[in-house]
């Protein structure tokens, strides 16, 4: 096979014929990514595969092109991103001559690609008289662990060079706003040489694989974890160009386990570009971002269905991991008035072995590669992709790639969600703090205290899918003079916090984000004291609570539809009412009412609320309630109330 790693990709005319002649499909090719294996006939040779059809599997022919766009007529389109990658000489150029400017920002190209390096362009939409640039730095953290030295250098450059605030996000890792475009390069090499790095955080390719936040000394956590280090390590980037940007080409990349250098240099089945200096990914990465969470049964901190691929550890009866479960096709991220785009939870696609799963998952990922949509970025996550093919045809060419059968899943408890938050014990003799961190933002006195706690007991720290903090490996006897330190600056045990605020999630929104349209992060605080006033009216007992998440975009990044009652930005000081998620994230809500104005959320919320207390059945949530009622019910519950108990 020859390579065509660095050249520029170009599909023959014309469509393709798939399947055998019962099927009657026709699609155009997509002119985007072709690497230099089978499944495409293109510039160069390559080797035909055959995918069985699920409906006339023996007389199925070979597959020459396997694109199942929702658009035919519109594949031989690229978008202006896939242009952009394909110029940059593997995301360095024209990078590399914008940050040399005496510019305070970067050109729209430079935009794009520095989002790979794990950094966007902001600028403060509230300030008025013109535009006010900086960049927010996201790091990159398997499973959200952070090392002291780590910790200690985003506290100092979250006060030398950002908005002296650092903020854990909702995939385990610190964003640092506030960054100028002259100090980028040192706090991305400050990061880097410090235990560090955003390589990949951002951009078309695999984002931080979440795993369970908790230290446990479990087999099955400790595998987790383990796994979630591989994959990540799987499908980082290879070819330099983030250390060629901001540490001169010094490389600090720690010795890889040989599973994972074999794993990614196996290309029997035909996944790699040859000769490339991205065996993975070619010079056009993937359609759009990637997302991977590993966890174990019943521990659903991570989310897990609302990922690209959702990794469960399978164990035997003596706890030994086994191999795995896999899910596929979940994504938050649509567009309000496109019915076209929409939230999906992930769903099975089988069972490997434990020795399997880098082969698994990298087949998973080249499948999304060859056949994700490449001309309307709007459609190019695998969950559009699956959601055209459906499960089976997925599964089909995935096997392709992977070059054995999935087993059928293994069955798995319910799952819960785990917050983590309080003292527990390790397993080790030592002991794990959670603490919870209102939407994430450190600051202030809380800033400052543990910065202190965490200098003095050098201690190591964990960030968690829902925004909070888990500081490590504490030995008892540090226990009470930590708690007292941490209950003096407001991080307190997890009975003092209200429950809401346990589980409720927002986003940045403004000033910063571009793509707000209302308030999120400063709104949401004032929404939780309202949705408490409310329940203190209908008689809801102080320990219960709904599970509350706000978005300022439809984008989804605080995971708004899996919430219990999720609140969408759709206009000013307005919001899209979405009801029906689960406490246990395993339900998507769905959208219930459209602009809602803020000062409105009492006349929809306060009615359901105490309707759910009144006609509740045993131990059910108020997801579970509103599913079960209907929305036309619920509706009519709002029109009708009388304003709470008499």
């Amino acid at each position: 096979m020859s390579s065509s790693s660095s050249s520029s990709f170009r599909a023959p005319a014309g469509p393709a014929t798939l399947f055998s002649a019962d099927q009657k499909i026709r699609l155009g090719r997509l002119d985007a990514l072709r690497s230099s294996h089978s499944v495409f006939l293109g510039r160069n040779a390559r080797s035909v595969v055959s995918v069985p059809s699920s409906s006339s599997s023996s007389s199925s022919s070979p597959i020459q092109a396997v694109s199942t766009p929702a658009k035919p007529e519109t594949v031989t389109k690229r978008s202006k991103v896939e242009i952009i990658k394909e110029k940059s000489n593997f995301i360095r150029y024209p990078l590399n001559e914008e940050l040399l400017t005496e510019a305070p920002n970067v050109n729209e190209s430079a935009v794009q690609l520095i989002k790979f390096h794990g950094s966007y362009q902001q600028y403060n939409r509230e300030e008025r008289g013109g535009r006010s640039y900086s960049f927010m730095l996201r790091t990159k953290n398997p499973s959200g662990k952070v090392p002291n030295q780590l910790y200690l250098t985003m506290d100092d450059l979250a006060d030398e060079f950002g908005i002296g605030t650092l903020r854990l996000t909702t995939r385990q890792t610190f964003q640092l706003h506030g960054v100028l475009k002259q100090n980028l390069k040192t706090v991305m090499s400050s990061i880097i040489r410090n235990m560090g790095s955003t390589l990949g955080a951002c951009g078309d390719l695999n984002r931080n694989v979440l795993a369970p936040a908790a230290p446990y000394v479990k087999k099955d956590y400790l595998f987790a974890q383990e796994t979630a280090d591989n994959i990540a390590a799987l499908l980082s980037p290879q070819s330099g160009f983030y250390y060629d940007m901001w540490v001169d080409g010094e490389q600090f990349m720690t010795a890889e386990p040989p599973e994972v250098v074999k794993a990614r240099n196996d290309n029997s089945h035909g996944t790699n570009f040859v000769d490339s200096p991205e065996p993975i990914y070619g010079t056009q990465f993937l359609p759009r971002k990637f997302k991977v969470a590993v966890t174990v049964p019943t521990d659903n901190s991570v989310d897990l269905l609302t990922n690209d691929i959702g990794v469960v550890v399978v164990s035997d009866e003596n706890g030994e991991p086994q191999g795995f479960n896999l899910y596929v096709g979940g994504g938050m991220g649509r567009t309000h008035r496109m019915e076209s785009t929409f939230a999906r939870l992930a769903e099975p696609i089988g069972y490997v072995p434990k020795e399997d799963i880098l082969y698994a998952v990298k087949a998973i990922v080249v499948t999304q590669r060859e056949h994700g949509r490449r001309d309307d970025r709007k459609y190019s996550r695998m969950k559009y992709l699956i959601s055209s093919w459906g499960i089976e045809k997925f599964r089909d060419v995935v096997e392709q790639y992977y070059g054995k059968k999935f087993e059928p899943s293994r069955d798995l408890p319910e799952w819960e969600f785990k917050s983590y938050l309080g003292w527990h014990e390790q397993g080790d003799g030592a002991w794990f703090c959670g603490l919870h961190v209102d939407s994430g933002r450190v600051g202030g006195i809380m800033k400052k205290t543990l910065r202190e706690v965490i200098e003095k007991y050098k201690i190591d720290v964990r960030i968690t899918p829902n925004q909070n903090i888990v500081l490590c490996d504490i030995k008892t006897e540090w226990k009470r003079p930590i708690t007292t330190l941490l209950a003096q600056a407001g991080l307190l045990q997890p009975e003092f916090v209200d429950p809401l605020n346990q589980t409720a999630m927002a986003c940045p929104a403004f000033p910063l984000c571009p793509l707000a349209i209302t308030e999120a992060e400063r709104g949401i605080p004032s929404i939780l004291k309202r949705v408490r006033a409310m329940f203190e009216k209908v008689g809801l007992e102080y320990d219960e609570s709904v599970v509350i998440r706000v978005t300022g975009c439809p984008n989804g990044c605080a995971r708004p539809y899996m919430a219990e009652v999720g609140l969408v930005g759709d206009g000013p000081n307005s919001y899209q009412v979405w009801l029906g998620g689960t406490p246990n994230l395993t339900q998507i809500a769905r959208s219930f009412m459209d602009k809602v104005k803020v000062h409105d959320l009492e006349k929809v919320l306060e009615p359901l609320f105490y309707h759910w207390k009144a006609e509740r059945q045993t131990k059910e949530s108020f997801g579970e309630f509103s599913t079960r009622m209907g929305f036309e019910k619920l509706k009519e519950l709002i029109d009708t109330y009388k304003g709470g108990p008499q």
